[in-house]
């Protein structure tokens, strides 16, 4: 039985790329058409992808937190004979624009070569131009087909390349590591989105001082864990924080439960999204245990994130910072950064005494939430922290 690829199909207009979430298929599985087998992220949605074919999956050729071009192969399944491979867009994979075929070719009728702009560039030959050093200097690669094959690249560079630098002394090419790339993807699908607005609020961190003195010496929770529980109760409250923009632009998705995202910090400038789920369900001690689990995880397989993670918390006072204005990671609908404690003066009779405070900023999809709802939200949020109990 022949083996065919499964490729990742052109979902919207103008859709480049897509990331690839998960897989809900394994090598072995026997699949209809129109099986949900893998989740994407793209520009618009998270979505189910369904299989254009009946058969049986013999291997997925990438792995899940992979950004992906349209129409890369994502797997190989075996098909009945006569099974054709399905078109990624409006045409087959492969095909050529439509012209009429001289039944001998000539120099005249050979097809002009075309610019890497209005071809694909399968994972292959990406790979190629980053060892070669070329990926900046792709659109000035000829190709005389629809994808850019090595070949083509090694035909540019027999050429002179262009007068392109292949390599220089002056810079070196370092790859991003993984968990970047996904994080970049999710950026720049924000910022084509989302309507970004920040709020915020100076919040007395006097309780959490003194609660955190207590559970230092049992290895009880930190003081960002206690602010990330008052979140969790605040979440509870407010709908539309719990919330993503639907496809269709009209309407919300709202979450029953509340998935609640804790940036964590790695080596190396990395950073990935620890998620307790339906933290809202926990008793605080539940949710402290697993909090701990759950970035623990974190730090050793990687992000956890997915559209129900509508809200994140960063702890930007533990890098030493103050006051910080977070980006929102698509397709939350927020970011909170809780900064460092400093010690604020108060009038007290004729002088002043000194309190603890902290900086609390949220980022927010305006789309989503107005300023009054953003207010009310990080009100409560605020004498959820301040309320705390030693």
């Amino acid at each position: 039985m022949p083996v065919i690829s499964v490729r990742i199909p052109q979902l919207g207009e103008g859709l480049q790329e897509a990331l690839l979430v998960e897989f809900l298929k394994h090598p072995g599985d026997t699949i209809g058409r129109d099986d949900p087998i893998y989740v994407m992220e793209t520009d618009k949605a998270t979505t189910d992808v369904e299989s254009p074919y009946d058969g049986t999956l013999v291997e997925w050729t990438v792995e899940p937190g992979t950004v992906l071009a349209i129409g890369a192969e994502i797997g190989k399944m075996e098909v009945a004979e006569g099974v054709k491979e399905m078109p990624v867009g409006h045409g087959p994979v492969d095909s050529q624009p439509s012209e009429p075929s001289p039944a001998t070719p000539t120099a005249a009728t050979t097809p002009s070569p075309v610019r890497s702009t209005r071809v694909m560039i399968p994972p292959k030959t990406r790979k190629y131009l980053k060892e070669l050093n070329l990926l900046d200097a792709v659109d000035q690669i000829p190709c005389s087909g629809k994808k850019m094959m090595p070949e083509d690249v090694d035909a540019f560079i027999a050429s002179g390349g262009g007068n392109v630098e292949i390599s220089s002394d002056l810079y070196l090419i370092e790859p991003l590591p993984k968990s970047q790339i996904v994080l970049n993807y999710r950026l720049g699908r924000g910022a084509k989105a989302c309507v970004p607005v920040t709020v915020m609020t100076d919040v007395n961190w006097t309780q959490v001082t003194a609660a955190r003195k207590v559970t230092r010496e049992t290895g009880g929770p930190t003081g960002f864990a206690m602010a990330c529980w008052a979140v969790v109760q605040a979440l509870k409250n407010h709908s539309k924080f719990r919330s993503v923009m639907n496809a269709d632009g009209n309407s919300l998705k709202v979450f029953h439960h509340v998935n609640l995202g804790v940036a964590v910090a790695l080596p190396g400038d990395e950073m990935v999204t620890a998620v307790i789920r339906n933290s809202d369900e926990m008793s605080e001690a539940d949710f402290y245990q697993a909090f701990a689990t759950q970035v623990a995880a974190a730090k050793e397989t990687g992000d956890q994130a997915d559209e129900s993670t509508t809200v994140t918390v960063s702890n930007i006072g533990k890098a030493g910072m103050r006051i910080g204005i977070p980006a929102i990671v698509a397709p939350a609908v927020a970011t909170l950064a809780i900064g460092e404690s400093f010690a604020h003066p108060v009038p007290d009779g004729d002088s002043f005494r000194f309190q603890t405070m902290v900086t609390a900023t949220l980022s927010f999809d305006h789309r989503i939430a107005n300023g009054v709802g953003a207010a009310n939200f990080m009100r409560e949020v605020k004498s959820g922290i301040e309320a705390v109990e030693a």
